[in-house]
């Protein structure tokens, strides 16, 4: 692909996937507000407002998983501490829901959280100065993870840190995050995390209205990311990345700056993983340190892999499959989900390489063969 300008049109043109994934993206993020607003409850076609958060978490989990493909699947950087990027973001965004509570929390402090009141804290930490602004905590949103990933990817990849190794640090900086946030002297409320918003720019977080907006909200960022992600694969700089990927040294050696096209994709996916932790707070009512869980990188990589790495539609499948299975099995079999999951990796790892994605390409080009062509019996016979 020669031409670089950001045509959406031109972008889709061979990625049938991609395509439908966009259409659907769009029609779920009209018709679903109105099923949910306009429909009364009595009708059949209507969407129930818990319907409306759960798809909204699910599609949240489907922007972080093409953010771990994209540098996965195109780049070959297995991050396995991407959850900490997430729960960055829902940070920020946690932050500025605390400040709008004002003086209706549960101790009326117009100006400290109750979790600061509860211990004994006098006044409000310089860190969360500014987050009183929406505007303010969007930009923490973006600039918090991508700062972190372009420090953190610079140290790593100028020493040439790669594979497993990069893996396991950056799983031990999640860790390393899990442990600060759980103290209650950091400031972010220790265990029990940030809960028990209200409302978000004056709009109750509790209205139905709100809750379908920001499922709209989700799905357009979802599918703007992912027309950001595929152009960005199928430039000259997706072609080099891909380049990285499959021989790394040999890209070295030609002259490029591996090291930099590296730390560009990881900050630019941590970035998207911040943006997909924001929009997840509002919508599930909380933020707290078990969202830094290693277990919770390393379910992202699962999601991925089943769904089909390096196809990015894929990676949004495998998110909106395997979470809607979690949903579903933790209440039906909770005691044996996790074997489940580790089955569905390994089985996907081992006999699906593509995951789910190339299990229908496969399906797909076998059905286009047609057994009656003259020229494929001449082939066959000929072999």
């Amino acid at each position: 692909m020669t031409n670089t300008a950001f045509n959406p049109r031109s972008l889709l043109a061979s990625d049938v996937g991609g395509r439908r994934l966009l259409m659907v993206l769009l029609a779920i993020a009209i018709f679903v507000p109105i099923l949910n607003l306009a429909v009364p409850e009595s009708s059949v076609f209507h969407v129930s407002t818990y319907t409306v958060s759960l798809v909204g978490k699910y599609l949240c989990l489907a922007l972080l998983a093409l953010a771990v493909d994209l540098i996965w699947g195109y780049c070959g950087i297995l991050s396995l501490g991407h959850g900490a990027f997430f729960a960055l973001g829902g940070y920020a965004m946690g932050m500025y829901l605390m400040r709008q509570i004002g003086d209706r929390g549960v101790y009326g402090n117009p100006e400290l959280p109750d979790f600061m009141v509860f211990l004994n804290w006098q006044e409000l930490p310089w860190y969360w100065s500014g987050f009183e602004s929406f505007g303010f905590a969007m930009l923490m949103v973006l600039l918090v993870p991508g700062i972190l990933a372009f420090i953190f990817g610079l140290l790593a990849f100028r020493s040439r840190v790669t594979g497993v190794y990069f893996s396991i640090i950056s799983q031990a900086l999640t860790y390393a995050l899990l442990l600060a946030f759980f103290r209650n002297d950091m400031g972010f409320g220790g265990n029990n995390g940030l809960t028990d918003f209200k409302d978000i720019l004056g709009f109750s977080l509790q209205s139905d209205a709100t809750r379908a907006t920001l499922f709209s909200l989700t799905a357009i960022a979802l599918l703007l990311s992912y027309l950001l992600c595929r152009w960005i694969v199928d430039t000259k700089l997706g072609r080099v990345l891909i380049a990285i990927r499959d021989a790394e040294s040999r890209t070295r050696f030609t002259g490029y700056k591996v090291e930099y096209f590296k730390v560009f994709v990881f900050v630019l996916s941590a970035m998207i993983a911040g943006v997909a932790g924001a929009l997840y707070v509002p919508q599930v009512g909380i933020i707290n340190p078990g969202e830094f869980s290693p277990l919770n990188s390393i379910e992202i990589v699962v999601w991925v892999a089943i769904g089909g790495r390096g196809t990015l539609y894929g990676a949004v499948l495998g998110a909106l499959l395997v979470n809607y299975a979690k949903t579903y099995f933790t209440g039906a079999m909770p005691e044996v989900w996790l074997f489940m999951l580790g089955g569905l990796f390994v089985i996907s790892t081992i006999y699906l390489p593509k995951g789910v994605v190339g299990v229908f390409q496969k399906f797909k080009s076998k059905v286009a063969v047609e057994p009656d062509d003259p020229s494929i019996q001449s082939k066959e016979a000929a072999s």
